[in-house]
């Protein structure tokens, strides 16, 4: 399985970002602009921008996606917590 980054990369690796460390609305930002440019997989259901927001949100209060910083690209990413676990080991 490939990592979310780049291993052969001169620089510093991507960090975690706590969401508790953001605004209310840089957080729903971060989540929107995820939620916009990966979208999601729902299969044939429908499901609104705001659900698909709401659901992101609920998996970084449960630990399941972390926010993560990329100080080469200073980009934002949302990856899943075993994506981050198993990439550091």
């Amino acid at each position: 399985m490939a990592d979310w980054w780049d291993d052969e990369r001169d620089g510093e690796l991507p960090v975690a970002v706590p969401h508790t460390a953001l605004s209310p609305e840089a957080l729903r930002g971060v989540i929107e602009s995820f939620v916009l440019r990966e979208g999601t997989d729902y299969g044939e259901r429908d499901v609104s921008h705001e659900s698909k927001v709401a659901d992101v949100l609920r998996q970084l209060e449960r630990g399941d996606a972390r926010i993560m910083f990329d100080p080469l690209t200073q980009g934002v990413s949302i990856v899943l917590a075993r994506q981050v676990t198993s990439s550091a080991t």
